[in-house]
Formats: structure tokens, sequence, C-alpha cells
């Protein structure tokens, strides 16, 4: 038989007081109450721990007295773990795990990073790349404190803020006929060879993009990452559609690409932070309201190509 916290708050509190009126009196309960968690202690250890005197009040016995330190032990232990967890809510300290489905994150998680993370040695950051079904199981999971993926396909019991509507554009090489114009269509990019993103919601994406356009597309390369999507089509592989972009125009090989703008209207991918919105911590909070600013800022203008 198993003796809860508050059996074992209002032992020791009748056996502090030797008296349980004035144990009920203290913890505003009926004296029927602690009279009723005295039996229950005493029968979870099947030992008689205390005599009952009718003039004299309660007074523990040898056995009583060692029970109650170690309840009164188990209490302190058991306040101290809820100051700690208050604490840990409301402090902007801990650990703060981010899982991202976002190529363009290393362009802009820093910043926000900075902006909303004190710089005093008291926050461990663990951030994970991984794809978008990864990031909110992980988030379902406990896995992630807070993740930032797309909008798609949302998995139930997932709370989201959009933080950005990212518009699709054409990823060229500089050297290319297409780079001299101010935009482009996408028949024009549906003629050209391409280098796709291959990540989960994306190409399914894109390939819905192109279908309508030109269903026999010619694909020159998938790659499965951002930056290798732009080093390919900088040499000179193909073009590609991307949505969100790094502040550089320069690739990781070193050569320029253009970005140019997509005239015909399209659907966009929107990016979405998602928490536990019912007990947020005040640093994951912090983190939250610092992707809103960010983007609710000029500064979302440098990572999408508008017409």
């Amino acid at each position: 038989m198993g003796i809860s916290l508050k059996a074992m708050e209002y032992f020791v509190t009748a056996l502090r007081h030797g008296n349980i009126a004035k144990a009920a009196s203290e913890l505003n309960i009926a004296a029927s109450a602690v009279s009723a968690a005295i039996d229950q202690v005493e029968a979870a250890f099947d030992l008689t721990l205390i005599t009952r005197q009718r003039s004299r009040g309660i007074q523990a016995n040898a056995s009583g007295l060692e029970v109650a330190q170690k309840c009164e032990r188990l209490l302190e232990d058991y306040r101290s773990i809820l100051t700690e967890g208050i604490d840990l809510k409301q402090s902007l300290s801990g650990s703060l795990r981010i899982g991202y489905y976002a190529p363009m994150a290393p362009a802009f998680l820093p910043d926000i990073l900075s902006q909303s993370v004190p710089n005093n040695g008291k926050v461990k950051l663990s951030l994970e790349e991984c794809d978008n079904n990864s990031a909110q199981e992980g988030l379902l999971t406990g896995l992630y404190d807070v993740i930032l993926f797309v909008s798609e396909n949302v998995l139930p019991s997932i709370e989201f803020d959009v933080l950005i509507e990212a518009p699709p554009y054409c990823v060229l090489p500089s050297s290319h006929r297409l780079a001299q114009q101010s935009s482009v269509h996408m028949a024009e990019i549906a003629k050209e060879p391409l280098v796709v993103l291959n990540r989960p919601v994306a190409t399914a994406y894109y390939r819905r993009l192109l279908d309508a356009y030109n269903p026999e597309v010619s694909i020159a390369a998938y790659a499965n990452s951002t930056e290798m999507v732009r080093s390919l089509v900088s040499a000179g592989h193909g073009c590609a559609i991307l949505n969100m972009r790094p502040l550089t125009s320069t690739s990781y090989a070193g050569e320029t690409v253009v970005e140019l703008p997509i005239s015909d209207i399209l659907p966009p991918l929107r990016l979405a932070v998602a928490y536990d919105k019912s007990r947020p911590r005040r640093l994951v909070q912090h983190f939250v309201e610092a992707c809103k600013n960010h983007f609710a800022s000029e500064e979302h203008e440098r990572c999408i190509v508008t017409r």
C-alpha cells in the first residue's frame, strides 16, 4: 500500500503539534482527514507509530519518529523539485533544443539566437536539422523544445505560428541568358535543365509547380542540400527553384548565382514555429518571440525574393 504526499504532510504536521485538532487547524482541513492520514501511514508500514492519548493528544514512538524524519526529507525534496521547476520555467537558463526543417536556417537562426539567448553561459543550445515530419514528431515526443518547419501536412496536436510566406524564385548561373532579365516565367524555367532540392515536402512542391508547365521537364541533378543545389547551378549544371535564400549570392564553390523573382502567381511555402503553447518555459517563449520579431521586421525581406 502506497503513501501519498498529502498523507505524509498530514502525518508529520500532526506529530509536530502532538495534536490532531491543531494540525487540522493549520492545514485548514477536517480533523478526521488528519486521523485518516495517520491510519494510512501506519497501515502502509503495518506498524503502530503513535500513541493516542485522549487528554494529552498524540505522541510518536521510536518507529514513528524515524518514519516522520524520512517523510520530512521526502517532503523537503518534493518542495525543492517544485521550486526548481518554477525557476526553470521562469528563468532564461537551461537547455534549448531546436529542431529545424529550414535549409536556410543558418542565414537567420544565429542572429535570432543572439537576440533571445543571454550570453552568460547558462544556456546550452542544441540545434538539429531534420526533415519536416521528424521535426514535428520530435516536438510531440519531447526531443525538441521548439521547431521551425514548413506548415504543410501538419500532424495533429501541433500548434504553430507562421513566421513568413516564402514565394518560389529562380536560381541561375550568372552567365545564363535568363540572368539578364528582371524576372522569369515558369514556362521559361520548365524548358531548362533543372537542379532539384531533394528533400521531403520540397521535392513534391517543386514537382507540382513544374508539372503545370512541362510534365517532361529535364532534371539534371537532385541534391539534398540547398548549398549543393546552388553550387551545381553556379557551375552551370542547370537552374533551380528555391524559396528562401542565404544572405550572399556566392555559392560554396565560389561562383556567383543570380536570384530572379518568378512572374507567375504561385503558392508559397510557409515557414512556421511550433512549441508547447500550454506550458512554455520562459526561454522557449523568449526564443519564439525573437523569431516572430525577426520576420516581422525588414530583415525578412533579405531571406526571400519577391516580384
